[in-house]
């Protein structure tokens, strides 16, 4: 970790990162998790959490949009795939809506 790298980075997994995650995980179990100290970033560096962002805007680092934009883009084909399958417990209604924003996720960080 670079006390010096003055980019904003994604974390390495970023389907599972950021505040809907842990407010999903604190309304099942009533327990918020602890953000990380430190986190693993899309291009592969060991920065402060706080140098991460989920929103595109503000993420600097070129390496982490990248990885960003091949993740959402990969989820967004991974859930119109799985919405089409027999026994889906999505309706086509809201595979469609998740798959927008994801696609405008992907749109954002290409930017």
């Amino acid at each position: 970790m670079s006390e010096s790298d003055p980019h904003i980075h994604v974390e390495q997994d970023v389907v599972r990162a950021g505040s809907d995650v842990r407010g999903l995980i604190a309304s099942t179990v009533g327990r918020a998790p602890d953000a990380p100290s430190v986190v693993t970033t899309g291009c592969g560096h060991r920065v402060p959490y706080a140098m991460t962002s989920a929103r595109p805007e503000s993420v600097t680092c070129l390496a982490c949009r990248e990885h960003a934009h091949r993740e959402y883009l990969r989820l967004a084909d991974q859930v119109e795939r799985l919405s089409r399958m027999p026994g889906a417990t999505v309706t086509g209604d809201q595979a469609a809506s998740a798959v927008a924003r994801l696609r405008d996720l992907v749109k954002r960080f290409a930017t």
